[in-house]
């Protein structure tokens, strides 16, 4: 049976000229008790499709109906939960939860009341919290809150807006377990948004991708049996092939083809300001052993004493390695690389780069952040600029000029160089951050989670950029991340760290996977998975922060 229905829908916004057409001839079927996930890049209008069920949204054409009834406003039958977690911060727990109550349920006796928030605060966990406000709470804590308040109004459907997207990686996988956990409990219909394959997979009955023009790609019928398990998917056959096929579809739709090559690289020399002895940034280089990390601590003082944070990390790394730095939070990652990038006062040990120590910082080391740190009245072109002068001093202007629009040009803003960086979208400013590190022709380049800001299709297409750009110059690189499928798809090797403090290298593993590489074709090499269970397996004996006694291992490419 039919609990909602789009029929052919289409909604836009604006007038005249300036009018954009966000969905168009929607139609969709959902059944009673089912769970849909509508997939797709930021954009596409998946929080225009949440809104029109919500009754938040009137369509233009065509009809909304839930139970046959045309949607025209709000309604308690449809829950919605937001990213963002809009709870009242004057309330605590129980009581942000007791005003969604009070307003669905007005005629109960105040112990009713009581009893029904204590019951969905306790389906989310949080009975120990229930008289805390949410500035006491995690992320994490916030959208469970408002999992639990939604579920109190005791909705016939559940509606999910990208509620996990703001979340850390670890927390993110524990509250989908949890969603999908109360959804088996109660079997409400669900709609969850998602820019995320895996998510997508784990929680739903059928897959519907949303494609950039606003129309409804073909359903996808999830077929692994339930209770499904993240860690036991990954070996999972069917699992593989859905994951690949979904990914596959969205890339082909989504995801623009490479820059057009219309620029040269001049061919100009880079002088770095240290060591002084190196006159030219390509000569006499040391191949092995390239970066080293000997013995390298990290102490802060507190008013307990000395707080170790890092514990003799050692890692030699050989020029032209690329290798990807995964653990859990606070587990040291980005301490290690703001050290190696000279931001950060190493407490003990040293970093050696092409045979000199590691003292503060310089162009030689280029680092991408999470956020980009652009200058917001300058534009990509000025932006980028910055510092070429200083690396290529013996170039003519039309030579740096040249450098500056091939990185621009690679990273697929050839049509955005003069666009000023406050007007731009995070995905854009970021293209404009590693287009920037490459421009400066480092001896190492440190991207600390470049991409973790970013949904995660708009990730997809700038890890392509970033492989597609490295490719060219093979620059030596260290990346932080949380996301285990970006570490193996980038890196020749993924070094894991213990959880902090006194956090160090816990396993290390080769990944002999061919380059170039793109998703789609790692997705179905034959040995992709085993590397990423090599990956999960370690993260999950560190959940939580446990400290297993485990020895540091490497794993070599079999």
């Amino acid at each position: 049976m039919s609990i909602l229905s789009f029929k052919n829908v289409s909604k836009g916004f604006g007038q005249g000229t300036r009018r954009t057409e966000v969905l168009q001839d929607i139609s969709l079927d959902v059944a009673q008790g089912e769970f849909i996930a509508i997939l797709g890049f930021s954009g596409t209008g998946k929080s225009t499709l949440m809104n029109l069920i919500a009754g938040l949204e009137m369509p233009d054409s065509g009809t909304v109906t839930f139970k046959n009834t045309p949607i025209t406003g709000p309604g308690p039958e449809r829950g919605l939960i937001f990213q963002s977690y809009s709870l009242m911060p004057w309330l605590t727990v129980k009581g942000n939860i007791l005003v969604a109550i009070d307003a669905v349920f007005p005629k109960l006796s105040n112990a009713e009341k009581q009893a029904k928030a204590d019951e969905y605060i306790a389906m989310v966990g949080l009975s120990h919290a229930a008289a805390r406000r949410p500035a006491e709470l995690s992320g994490g804590m916030r959208q469970r809150v408002s999992v639990a308040r939604a579920l109190a109004m005791s909705p016939e459907m559940l509606l999910l807006d990208e509620p996990l997207s703001a979340l850390d990686a670890l927390t993110r996988a524990n509250l989908a377990d949890e969603i999908l956990q109360i959804w088996e409990q109660d079997k409400k219909t669900c709609i969850l948004i998602t820019n995320d394959v895996d998510e997508a997979i784990l929680l739903a009955d059928r897959i519907i991708p949303l494609n950039p023009d606003g129309t409804l790609g073909d359903p996808v019928a999830v077929s692994i049996p339930r209770p499904r398990d993240r860690i036991a998917m990954n070996n999972d056959p069917a699992f593989k092939t859905l994951r690949a096929a979904v990914t596959a579809y969205l890339m082909d739709v989504g995801i623009d083809a490479k820059a057009d090559e219309t620029r040269n690289l001049p061919n100009v020399t880079p002088i770095h300001a240290v060591p002084r002895a190196v006159t030219q940034a390509q000569e006499g280089l040391i191949d092995n052993r390239y970066l080293k990390f000997e013995n390298i601590h990290k102490i802060y003082p507190t008013p307990k004493g000395p707080l170790t944070v890092v514990e003799d990390f050692s890692l030699s790394v050989d020029r032209g390695e690329f290798v990807s730095l995964i653990g859990h939070s606070g587990c040291g990652k980005s301490t290690v690389l703001t050290m190696a990038a000279g931001l950060n006062a190493i407490s003990k040990g040293v970093i050696k780069l092409d045979g000199y120590d590691v003292q503060g910082a310089d162009p030689e080391r280029a680092v991408v952040f999470q956020s980009p740190n652009l200058f917001p009245w300058l534009s990509a072109m000025e932006n980028v600029a910055i510092g070429v002068g200083k690396v290529y001093p013996r170039a003519s202007r039309a030579e740096r000029q040249d450098v500056v629009e091939y990185y621009l040009e690679r990273v697929g803003l050839a049509d955005a160089m003069n666009r000023p960086a406050h007007s731009m979208s995070n995905g854009m400013k970021q293209r404009v951050g590693i287009a920037r590190a490459f421009a400066l022709s480092p001896k190492l380049l440190l991207l600390d989670e470049p991409f973790g800001m970013l949904d995660s299709l708009t990730r997809w297409e700038l890890q392509e950029v970033l492989m597609e750009v490295w490719s060219r110059t093979k620059v030596t690189a260290i990346c932080v991340t949380h996301d285990v499928d970006e570490a193996i798809l980038l890196a020749d090797r993924v070094v894991m760290m213990t959880n902090g403090p006194q956090a160090t290298i816990g396993k290390i593993v080769d990944v002999d996977l061919p380059r170039p590489r793109t998703r789609k074709a790692l997705l179905e090499h034959p040995d992709y998975y085993r590397y990423r269970q090599h990956v999960l397996d370690f993260l999950e004996e560190y959940e939580h922060g446990a400290k297993p006694k485990s020895k540091p291992i490497e794993i070599a490419a079999e």
